[in-house]
């Protein structure tokens, strides 16, 4: 190769200096679902179903790091900065990997309850950086008038059936505690107080835990009413009664949020949605502006079940429950987006690009102010290639944006590559390799069990840079995010294969992220936004902008509250029927378009009568 040729590929993998210092240190940015690595199950092995899975999200912050426990884990997670995470193996650990745990601290412990359907530990630790864990009690009291697991077949109505399931933990600011649980699709959700013993000496570990009166339903469903409550892909099952699950309670000047999941962790519309009250075991109000975490669209679907947590700088997080559901129905992910609380006191969490690059806060955040990159999608529906693959797993869809279709290899030996065409230069800055398990044969943990690849790039497909090297990687990465060094100026990306623990090479999607010379697109022109005869739905009609890659349809209370997005990719038609709403609430909708080169201006706004 001449030495100018040379000069000039070097050239068009690096931008300049200047380019990556606006946009800020690298390191900063993840993009969701969260890069850990989720376990594979072990609750399925009898089945012969193997799958990595993650769901139902407890964040906490503890003397300065966070810590992320979640469903079926042998363990849980540690980070100082909510991007990097690290595996932390418990040296006592009495559950049998536990489901839905819940947290928290008081007196400077860290409490842990599990999900259960009779008396199970309560866990405490001052050290969970190096997995020291002590019992608190060895077995919790049984819940007031609840009715024994195995017996439910008994039950008569008014019965209070057996738990705590999905439990959440709650301390007041006077230090009182109380317990939130319940998972049903015939229950509500409950609440009791609790008492710890935390401020007198207690003897022996039996008598530090009492549960104070009787437990108190506190809320159902009502998917009559509220539409996103109804159960099924969008919301189109009016016949299976849906579940509430996953309490978790937050305390905001003085207003007390009781967040619950609904309709269900099987499909994209599981969400979360919140009631107010002004003491912690109510009377509670439903909150108009449900659900509050919703994400039915995109490569990351669901953010239901999950915790609402501050971050350092008094950041509010909340964390949910992706859906993927391909090998089993409960497979799944975990999501991350930022929170917050108008003046009025009406709670938000924002999806809009929430599978996005977003970058991690070191301040903060003021009004509006976003965590959105501004980097786009560079890969949607671009033309690639691999070195091998089985009949129906092309690599074609490994850029569909579908986290339930996968390009799988041939073989899974090293040097097996994944190539896309990025259709002409563009300015790349993340790549994400998400990995499928097609017929993973795996449970639980193993040393092999790690990702190891690299990331190449290329300007003309003849000459190729390394962009990120994790051929060492001594971690599993089934959602690997990469923000790179430095931006690359490039026309190519290529997944070159070292190592997976699983039988296969299976890769859903790889996601190229950056941004493509030129204007942001112009903005889409609503046509119509209609409530049907049922007030729970409502269609929504745009025209095509050329050369979108997608549109984001927005709505809420007010102009300025446009907190709910529902993302539809251009292969879809330019109308949608949304089936979320509330009856007796008017809306306002509108109608966003992006592509490779950023984000259009908002559509004229519509309302939605009641």
């Amino acid at each position: 190769m001449p030495a100018i040729s040379r000069l000039a590929a070097a050239a068009t993998l690096g931008l300049a200096c200047a380019a990556a210092a606006a946009n800020g240190a690298p390191g900063r940015t993840w993009a969701n679902p969260i890069d850990i690595d989720y376990r594979y199950n072990y609750e399925q092995m009898n089945e012969g179903v193997s799958y990595r899975t993650g769901a139902d999200p407890a964040f906490v912050r503890y003397r300065g790091a966070y810590y992320l426990f979640q469903t079926l884990a042998d363990g849980y997670w540690r980070s100082d900065d909510l991007v990097h995470w690290t595996f932390v193996k418990p040296d006592r650990w009495p559950f049998d990997g536990p489901v839905a745990p819940a947290t928290l601290v008081a007196d400077d412990k860290l409490f842990l309850m599990q999900a259960a359907m009779e008396p199970r530990p309560l866990l405490y630790s001052t050290d969970p950086d190096h997995g020291r864990w002590d019992f608190w009690t060895r077995l919790l009291p049984p819940i007031p008038g609840a009715t024994p697991a195995g017996h439910e077949a008994e039950m008569k109505p008014g019965d209070q059936p057996p738990g705590p399931w999905d439990p959440g933990l709650f301390r007041d600011d006077d230090g009182k505690v109380y317990l939130y649980w319940g998972s049903s699709n015939v229950f509500p959700l409950y609440g009791i107080g609790v008492d710890l013993a935390l401020d007198r000496t207690a003897e022996g570990e039996g008598k530090r835990v009492r549960f104070l009166g009787k437990p108190r339903p506190l809320l159902a469903l009502h998917p009559d009413r509220h539409g996103w409550e109804r159960f099924g892909p969008d919301h189109t099952d009016d016949r299976t009664v849906p579940y509430v699950e996953g309490a978790w309670m937050n305390k905001h000047r003085g207003t007390y949020y009781l967040q619950y999941a609904a309709p269900g962790t099987e499909y994209n519309v599981y969400a979360t949605g919140v009631y107010t009250a002004d003491a912690p075991l109510g009377p509670f109000r439903y909150a108009p502006y449900n659900p509050v975490g919703y994400k039915p669209g995109g490569f990351v679907v669901g953010a239901g079940h999950g915790s609402t947590f501050e971050d350092a700088y008094g950041n509010d997080w909340n964390a949910g429950t992706m859906w993927v559901a391909v090998n089993w129905r409960f497979e799944r992910r975990i999501d991350l987006f930022p929170a917050g609380f108008h003046e009025d006191g009406q709670m938000w969490v924002d999806t809009r690009f929430g599978d996005f690059p977003q970058r991690m806060p070191d301040h903060r955040l003021g009004p509006g102010e976003s965590t959105f990159t501004g980097w786009m999608l560079l890969s949607w529906r671009k033309p690639a290639s691999a070195s091998s693959a089985l009949p129906g797993h092309g690599p074609e869809l490994a850029t569909d944006e579908d986290v339930r279709s996968y390009w799988v290899a041939a073989s899974d030996a090293p040097g097996q590559t994944l190539t896309l065409d990025l259709g002409g230069p563009r300015t790349v800055r993340a790549v994400q390799v998400n990995f499928a398990d097609y017929q993973a044969g795996r449970y639980g943990d193993a040393p092999d069990i790690v990702a190891q690849f690299k990331l190449e790039g290329s300007a003309d497909g003849a000459h190729w840079s390394t962009l990120a090297d994790l051929s060492r990687e001594t971690r599993d990465r089934p959602n690997a995010y990469v923000e790179l060094d430095r931006p690359a100026r490039i026309r190519y990306v290529r997944y070159v294969h070292g190592h997976v623990g699983a039988r296969h090479l299976a890769i859903s999607d790889l996601r190229v992220f950056g941004n493509a010379d030129g204007p942001a697109p112009a903005a889409p022109e609503l046509l119509s936004a209609a409530r049907g005869k049922d007030a729970r739905d409502a269609t929504i009609t745009w025209k095509p902008v050329p050369g979108a890659v997608g549109y984001n349809v927005r709505w809420g209370l007010a102009a300025d509250r446009l907190h709910e997005t529902y993302q539809v990719f251009a292969d879809h038609p330019t109308t949608l029927e949304l089936r979320s709403l509330n009856k007796g609430v008017r809306y306002v909708v509108a109608v966003e378009a992006f592509d490779e080169r950023g984000v259009s201006p908002l559509s004229r706004t519509l309302t939605l009568s009641p």
